[in-house]
Formats: structure tokens, sequence, C-alpha cells
């Protein structure tokens, strides 16, 4: 039985892209970066939403007018090892990329309660609208957010405005660029 986590890159004000849609201010450091090629381990399967598919799928293959480095080469190698559930009705089985990937056209809790039993290691919900649900409903068992000091004012938010939760802190590093890491789980778990 797995764990479901959700981890994001947000605003000091909570958004995960600005009002334009741009969230090239979340790019990482090569410290962060190392960071999340450290961090993806444990994760056995990912659930992406279109849109961060789309943008994940770079990872598929090594772009040859611009190689990767050694991190990325790492990243890439972890990034293809893990099972994708692609929540999407408007892509198609030909639209994914890798072996690894399915496509799902809706997703409702409880699927996504057996997908968490059915796998070990960790599931990781990946994108805000693809994970709000589940936030919502209490089923998230870790919150790794990493907080870029910038304030942008208006977009997607990172978390359901509705949501409710009480949280306790139980990791949290500060990177070089002043990027901070806070792991967050329920109140009520160990």
């Amino acid at each position: 039985m797995g764990t479901l986590s959700f981890t994001a890159t947000v605003s000091v004000d909570g958004f995960a892209a600005d009002a334009d849609g741009d969230f090239q201010w979340t790019a990482p450091s090569d410290e962060v970066f190392a960071f999340h090629v450290e961090r993806m381990a444990p994760v056995s399967t990912e659930i992406l939403g279109r849109n961060t598919y789309l943008l994940m799928r770079y990872w598929e293959n090594e772009p040859v007018d611009a190689p990767w480095g050694e991190l990325e080469r790492q990243f890439a190698a972890g990034w293809r090892a893990i099972d994708q559930v692609v929540v999407s009705s408007t892509l198609t089985p030909g639209d994914l990329e890798g072996s690894r990937a399915r496509l799902v056209p809706t997703l409702d809790l409880d699927e996504l309660r057996q997908i968490v039993h059915d796998v070990p290691g960790e599931v990781e919900i990946f994108g805000p609208t693809t994970a709000a649900a589940a936030i919502r409903a209490g089923l998230v068992q870790n919150f790794r957010l990493f907080v870029v000091p910038k304030i942008v004012g208006a977009g997607l938010r990172a978390l359901p405005p509705d949501a409710r939760l009480d949280l306790r802190l139980v990791e949290h590093r500060v990177f070089g660029n002043g990027i901070t890491y806070q792991h967050y789980r329920p109140r009520e778990q160990s």
C-alpha cells in the first residue's frame, strides 16, 4: 500500500503559476534540482493532469540540440522508471510517450484510493487542479512545498481555497537561492 503526496513549487503568496500562466520563475537552481532527484527516489507512481504531463514529457527523450548534464540524466532516468497516470479527457493514448504512462479520462476519489492502495511506495499527485479534490477530501498524506521568494499577485493557486487541514511541519530546508522546502503532514498522522 502506498502513500499519497502532493508536491508543488509556489510563490510566497501561494500560486503555482502567475495570472498569465507563466511559471518560469519556479525553475529550480542546481541545488534544488539535486534535491528533487533525491526526493523522487521513493516515488513509484505519478498522477498528472494534461498540462503537467505535457510539461513533464520533456524528460522522455534527451534533446539533441541541448544535451542534459548528469543531474538531468539522473532525473530523466528516475522519471522514466515511474508509472504515470495521466488524467485527461482530451488526450488520446497516441499522445502518450513512454511505456509507463496510462491515460484515464477522469479520476474520482475512489479510483485514486485504489491506485494508492495497489502500489508500493509513494504516489505523487502533481498539479494543483488534478490534486484539488484529493486535498479537499483529506487524502493527501504529505505536502511538499518549494516556496520561491516571489509574490505574483494572482494566478493558479497551488492549494484549493476551500481546503481546511491542520498540518504539522515535519521537515524544513532553506536553499542558497532563498527557496524554502517545507514538508507537512496532517496533524493526526505520526
